[in-house]
């Protein structure tokens, strides 16, 4: 049992007790010392417990640990009153029991030198240096390094630190493998004969353990006993950050991990290490889910049936099928599991999420929406939400085959498009807007200059003039955020024809009804509302936290001038999602908003299998602009307003 005092330069005073051989240091969670400052390292430095004494290790962070005001380039032995600088922080190590009785069994340390200054955000090593730094490095804790990295249990052979003789002595060894940097540094490797000299590797994502549970047979627990063996002979035989990778794609890097991992696990068969209970197969697709996967959720994900994935704690999966839910079988191991797939979901787009920023959305690559949230904001754990998209873009044709809307919905709502008539979609969570908005989107013409804006990028327009822009979150000093509302301005000055915005939840309303009342008609977006009527108010609700003191009179004449067609989506209760409402915004009366239905769901009532009967049917309203058609030259029925 020993404690590490952990000062911060603000003078804000930590003191965190361990009972374990190591304790890691760096910004992300999943270390056991969390330090949340751009000049920390995602894996800054290792703290090992040799029994008797300390050793501090450097994990070839970007600013280095120091020692007394001592950069370190090696594995120190600690003595007592040393401290330990790190970025803005100062640690200090001492056993437990001696807290009371510091100094009095080893003669102290002479004094400290002052504190170095924290260091500034450095630019990235040089080869030269970094090669230099790394002499001493990796060796034959190879697979331990890449525990570490990726959140594992040691294994029995390396969970005890070697002496600090022996890491001396290791010093004097060549370099023999690549150490992960921080986000900050480039990514290097010592080159095999067969690699370009000027490869950099690409990161590798951090596999996790296996699910308590899988589809194959045999038990759980032989499973994972055996996942773990093949995880830990795969770390020590293939060093995947020294392959020449950057110009592979993931279906060359997923065919070699394969390779090393089939002989492996022949390897372990043909010497009797694999139980007879598990199938190799099986066991080898579970490996390379979690090496280069989303582990457990990789096989939701390739179900079609699944609409969404919810990922409540490390133990509770549930997923959305036709509508309704139900529990996964599907397993993470542990919290660190769940974090390392989250880690690998948003790395890739350029996010973050740690204990300063618990909450993130991003997206994958085939588009699913995912966001995501930690401790200390989620009490159960790390919590993952996914909404998939389909493989293939989801065409009206198909909408109608849903029984989303009707054939004439469809034919009128493809005339509104193309006739510029500004779009509003409103609907609850889940109740398919995005959908429908890129439906709706796939009607503007080719020849029309189309500027999108979203959060997280969803939206998939086949047209070839399109112009994708998404918003930033801040940095980790919290700045540099780039809003929706920023976006907006921002594309007025691009020439768009059309303006086209994934949700409005704020001030950003404002501006969108601006642009659709000054020459960018045809702009469409989606709000969270119940009802045409409560979508109008919503807008009046956004408007007024743009920060603008305008009379509500005023703003209702925007919404008035600026909305022509409000399109209300609903999910109904056995889970099927339906346009209700298409009503069409005729003006002002007084200060009220009026609008007119054009067509309507009528609910009929259940069948026997507890879904809802229903159709939709036109109220016999003819929207206003039908008149003008002509004269535009478009051609329509008069037909689809019958019933």
């Amino acid at each position: 049992m020993f404690n590490v005092t952990v000062t911060e330069k603000g003078g804000n005073v930590t003191v965190r007790e361990f009972d374990q051989s190591e304790v890691t240091i760096g910004r992300i969670q999943g270390n056991d010392i969390v330090l949340p400052k751009s000049n920390i390292s995602k894996r800054h430095a290792r703290i090992v417990n040799n029994g008797g004494s300390f050793v501090v290790i450097d994990s070839k962070s970007t600013n280095g640990t120091y020692i007394n005001g001592k950069r370190i380039d090696a594995p120190y032995d600690l003595r007592v009153g040393d401290k330990v600088f790190v970025g803005d922080f100062t640690l200090e190590v001492e056993f437990a029991a001696k807290s009371r009785q510091r100094g009095k069994s080893v003669p102290p340390a002479p004094p400290a030198p002052p504190a170095p200054p924290a260091p500034p955000e450095s630019p990235p090593e040089s080869s030269q240096e970094i090669l230099a730094d790394d002499a001493w490095g990796v060796g034959s804790d190879l697979d331990q390094d890449w525990a570490d990295d990726w959140g594992d249990e040691p294994s029995a052979a390396t969970a005890a630190a070697p002496a600090p003789e022996a890491r001396k002595e290791k010093a004097q060894e060549p370099f023999r493998g690549a150490t992960e940097l921080d986000d900050r540094s480039p990514r290097r490797s010592s080159k095999r004969p067969a690699e370009s000299a000027a490869a950099k590797p690409k990161r590798v994502s951090k596999p996790s353990t296996l699910p308590a549970q899988t589809s194959g047979s045999g038990s759980g627990g032989e499973y994972a006993d055996a996942l773990r063996l093949v995880h830990q002979r795969l770390l020590r035989s293939l060093d995947l950050r020294r392959m020449n990778i950057e110009n592979m794609d993931d279906a060359e890097l997923r065919e070699r991990t394969r390779q090393a991992v089939q002989e492996i696990v022949s390897s372990m068969k043909s010497e009797g290490e694999l139980p007879a209970a598990v199938e190799p197969a099986t066991l080898i697709d579970k490996v390379l889910d979690e090496a280069l996967g989303l582990g457990p959720l990789e096989d939701l994900l390739n179900d079609d049936t699944v609409t969404e994935i919810m990922v409540n704690s490390a133990q509770q999966i549930f997923v959305e099928r036709d509508g309704k839910l139900e529990m996964s079988e599907r397993k993470f191991s542990s919290d660190q599991a769940v974090l390392g797939v989250i880690e690998r979901i948003v790395a890739p787009i350029g996010r973050r999420i740690d204990e300063s920023s618990p909450m993130v959305d991003a997206r994958l690559k085939d588009g699913s929406r995912v966001n995501a949230i930690i401790p200390p904001l989620s009490l159960k754990g790390p919590t993952l939400t996914i909404r998939k998209f389909t493989r293939e873009p989801l065409m009206v044709d198909d909408l109608v085959a849903f029984a989303t809307l009707s054939a004439d919905m469809a034919e009128f709502l493809e005339i509104c498009v193309k006739s510029r008539r500004n779009i509003l979609i409103s609907g609850g969570t889940g109740s398919g807007k995005t959908t429908s908005l890129n439906v709706l989107s796939s009607n503007i013409p080719s020849t029309e200059r189309i500027i999108t804006i979203e959060d997280a990028a969803e939206l998939k327009l086949e047209q070839e003039h399109v112009v994708s822009l998404e918003s930033r979150p801040p940095n980790i000093e919290g700045r540099g955020a780039i809003t929706i509302r920023d976006l907006v301005r921002n594309a007025l000055r691009m020439r768009p024809d059309r303006i086209v915005v994934g949700e409005c939840r704020g001030g950003e309303a404002l501006d969108m009804l601006q642009a659709m009342n000054t020459g960018h008609e045809g702009s469409l977006t989606t709000v969270h509302a119940n009802t045409p009527r409560d979508a109008l108010s919503r807008l009046e609700t956004m408007v007024l936290m743009s920060g603008m003191e305008l009379p509500i009179r005023a703003i209702r004449d925007q919404i008035a001038s600026a909305i022509n067609i409000v399109v209300q989506q609903s999910r109904l209760s056995d889970g099927t999602r339906k346009i209700t409402h298409i009503s069409e915004v005729t003006g002002m009366e007084g200060d009220v908003i009026t609008m007119q239905d054009i067509f309507l769901f009528n609910q009929e009532g259940f069948d026997a299998k507890g879904r809802i009967n229903g159709r939709h049917e036109p109220t016999g309203f003819v929207p206003k602009f039908y008149e003008m058609l002509k004269s535009v030259g478009i051609e329509a029925s008069m037909e689809i307003f019958q019933g």
